[in-house]
């Protein structure tokens, strides 16, 4: 059990935002943890069974892209790239202007999701959206959910919440960071003995 606010949660849950006149409902799965690779391709398989049987027109996978050590300013920019299993999808990402990944491999359930989408000719996309290897990017985060607001025409989705979390993560790095240099300098050298 995944524990928050001191409410136990299960680790896998599924949201729903309710449906509003002719608007697509949104729908969110979520996984705190990495599911082991034998149980991959069946994950994916439920997820897009119960997509279709909801009758969604659509699946959004966004994941994190580790890069290279990136600029530490907290303006900089991340890129985020998209795959898509059908025409129709990769047609929604060219017509949003988001970078199509063009070579590369994607693991886990993204990967398997594109795979099984385009088998049966089930709209999904991926989003890959460069992170920072070392620490939970929420910056990253908030970059992929403005390119999923671009895609979810009737839907606004506001991710300032994650870069307010993303200037507080930096901040707290930073001064873990200052703490380490203060650490590391040698304390005042030691004075000459009287007796030489």
């Amino acid at each position: 059990a995944l524990v928050r606010d001191g409410q136990p949660m299960n680790p896998v849950r599924i949201y729903a935002g309710p449906k509003v006149d002719d608007r697509d409902q949104v729908v969110v799965f979520i996984s705190e943890f990495q599911p082991p690779p034998n149980l991959i391709k069946a994950i994916a398989a439920t997820v897009l069974d119960w997509a279709q049987d909801a009758r969604c027109n659509l699946l959004v996978c966004p994941e994190g892209l580790i890069v290279d050590a990136r600029e530490e300013e907290a303006d900089r920019s991340v890129e985020v790239y998209g795959i898509g299993s059908t025409d129709k999808a990769m047609d929604m990402i060219r017509k949003n202007g988001i970078t199509v990944f063009e070579e590369g491999v994607i693991t886990g359930v993204a990967g398997v999701l594109l795979n099984e989408g385009r088998k049966r000719d089930f709209d999904v996309i991926t989003l890959l959206s460069e992170a920072h290897p070392d620490y939970p990017d929420a910056r990253a985060a908030a970059r992929a959910i403005e390119v999923i607001d671009k895609l979810l025409l009737h839907t606004e989705l506001d991710a300032r919440p994650l870069y307010e979390e993303a200037e507080r993560i930096e901040m707290q790095l930073k001064n873990i960071h200052h703490q380490t240099e203060v650490a590391k300098k040698p304390s005042e050298p030691p004075r000459p003995s009287m007796y030489g």
